[in-house]
């Protein structure tokens, strides 16, 4: 009995990881998991040289685990501090307590499908390669997935690493799994960052990481400074990086492990809302008051930023918003801005109508148009700076109760991890609050709003579209260069005001009223470009006939 005891206790590990089932555990994963840890280590001995998180753990659910749970090798650590401890990074290793929301975390909606392009005549943009050409977006530029895929996605995608890593097998693209367990590398011997494959663009930095995984937060120098003392940082070799990462953006980037507490990693966030003092809400500072983040600095290496509360709408700004984070171009002196310029990695943090205001402070485009030469900005996801001031916004709904609902399952509830549209699921999310409503109103309510926002969307791209054939036609008249400069005013703006939304996830249903007031703006300002070439144009006819 004794024996068959021994032997139950021995395998308990293996039958829990095995009740996950969940396709994202490989048998290395398990192993991580369930491995025997190191002999508890006093604390204290931790918290002689880490004060800091001797105050986060201390008090704290956490507490109750002990420091070897998530750090190994700490005691030959502590008999040798030049021996470094090993942390454990597994998302799989917070699973093994949170299982519910790491299930949930990695569970595949495949009513949400995967590669679809934006830029075609039945998506979200079909001019789009018109108007951003030449940039590397326009090589692929896809509907986002759940973050489960967020970085097999960045590494395959076409405009990042010009096509040297692949799926192994294209029924891969099912598997939320770790980056090398599916993928391969075109050229494993060389880090050259190169072009593989005609139609691609090598577009990926080191910055590109700061949201796309988790992995590198403990040998990232705060702001991506190149530091001695860091392995990473803006300027490091990106292919090197890319082998080095594994997983997506884990538990660790919204959750402090020691004291269990909402937090940002996210550097640019936290330089936005502590360094330049601009808030959590910079267009409403009472609000900023209520919602505050602390800033710890550890060993004057990485930093973190603690929130005083749980608040959705923060936690999602570190990736959720229009952030620079590639080389461009110094608007002053038409040369280019490398990735060692702190311009390369910095939140804007201001809504659409103040964007193009802030990047005249910072001096900084991201390309030049290839028809018009202006100097036009891409634009990435501003999903917090479009819910600012929007209805549901002002009502105090955060991000978490449309996206990340609070589920029942049995008698248990928890929060789903998985970030699915609201779209998919207007039972827990919609009808919470419109109780009137069903499911099938819900979604009718929702379609109403985002086809309304796409109709402006298109019309806004179709004149801007006309703008630039009007401009070359403009040029080939010979119009004057102080003209076609007031033209490239007209087009700086009006192309924001139209690729803001765009870039934005959710057709202008976050704000309606802020995305229709912007998109008409575009079309009233490509109007007005057009007519001042198309008066330029009859001119010169006239002086031909």
């Amino acid at each position: 009995m004794v024996n068959k005891m021994k032997i139950i206790i021995l395998f308990i590990p293996f039958i829990l990881i095995l009740l996950f089932n969940e396709k994202f555990i490989s048998k290395e994963n398990i192993l991580n998991a369930t491995k025997l840890k190191n002999p508890t280590v006093m604390e204290e001995g931790c918290f002689e040289c880490h004060e800091e998180i001797k105050e986060l753990y201390k008090g704290q659910k956490h507490s109750k685990q002990n420091c070897t749970s998530c750090h190994n090798y700490l005691q030959q650590h502590l008999d040798d501090p030049d021996k470094k401890p090993l942390t454990n990074l597994e998302i799989s290793n917070c699973g093994r307590c949170h299982r519910e929301q790491y299930e949930s975390y990695f569970h595949v909606n495949l009513e949400s499908k995967a590669k679809v392009e934006k830029s075609t005549t039945t998506s979200r943009s079909p001019l789009f390669d018109k108007l951003l050409s030449p940039h590397g977006f326009t090589k692929e530029h896809a509907e986002p997935r759940s973050h489960a895929f967020m970085f097999i996605d960045f590494l395959t995608v076409d405009r990042a690493f010009g096509g040297r890593f692949y799926l192994k097998s294209w029924e891969n693209i099912l598997k939320p799994a770790k980056a090398w367990e599916i993928l391969a590398d075109r050229e494993s011997t060389s880090n050259v960052q190169k072009t593989f494959l005609s139609q691609t663009a090598i577009a990926a930095n080191p910055t590109c990481f700061s949201c796309k995984t988790s992995d590198h937060i403990l040998n990232w120098k705060y702001k991506g400074e190149p530091s001695e003392n860091a392995k990473w940082s803006r300027t490091s070799n990106v292919v090197d990086m890319a082998r080095n990462t594994h997983q997506p953006m884990g538990c660790i980037h919204c959750h402090d492990p020691h004291s269990t507490g909402p937090r940002v990693i996210r550097d640019a966030l936290i330089e936005a809302i502590v360094d330049r003092n601009e808030g959590t809400y910079p267009y409403d500072k009472e609000k900023s008051k209520t919602v505050t983040v602390k800033k710890i600095m550890f060993r004057d290496f990485r930093a973190i930023g603690l929130l005083n509360k749980k608040d959705s709408n923060v936690l999602c700004a570190q990736c959720h918003v229009e952030y620079n984070c590639n080389p461009g171009i110094d608007t002053r002196s038409s040369s280019q801005v490398t990735k060692a310029d702190p311009r390369t990695n910095i939140f804007p943090w201001v809504n659409v109508f103040d964007y193009n205001k802030k990047m005249e402070e910072l001096n900084f485009k991201d390309f030049k148009h290839a028809t018009t030469g202006t100097f036009l900005s891409k634009i990435q996801h501003p999903e917090t700076e479009v819910y600012w001031g929007s209805k549901h916004e002002r009502a105090g709904v955060e991000c978490k109760h449309c996206h990340m609902p609070t589920v029942k399952k049995g008698k248990k509830t928890y929060t789903w991890h998985g970030q699915k549209s609201s779209r998919y699921m207007t039972k827990e999310t919609c009808l919470n609050c419109h109780t009137y409503w069903t499911e099938k109103e819900a979604e009718y309510q929702i379609d109403a709003i985002q086809n309304y926002i796409r109709g402006k969307m298109r019309k806004a791209e179709n004149w801007l579209a006309k703008l630039i054939d009007t401009y070359q036609r403009a040029k080939d008249f010979g119009v004057p260069d102080s003209v076609l400069q007031k033209a490239r005013r007209f087009h700086t703006d009006a192309h924001t005001l139209w690729e803001w939304w765009t870039a934005e996830n959710s057709d202008g249903f976050h704000n309606p009223d802020q995305a229709r007031k912007s998109l008409t703006l575009s079309i009233d300002y490509s109007q007005e470009a057009i007519k001042l070439l198309e008066t330029e144009i009859e001119k010169r006819k006239n002086v031909g006939n």
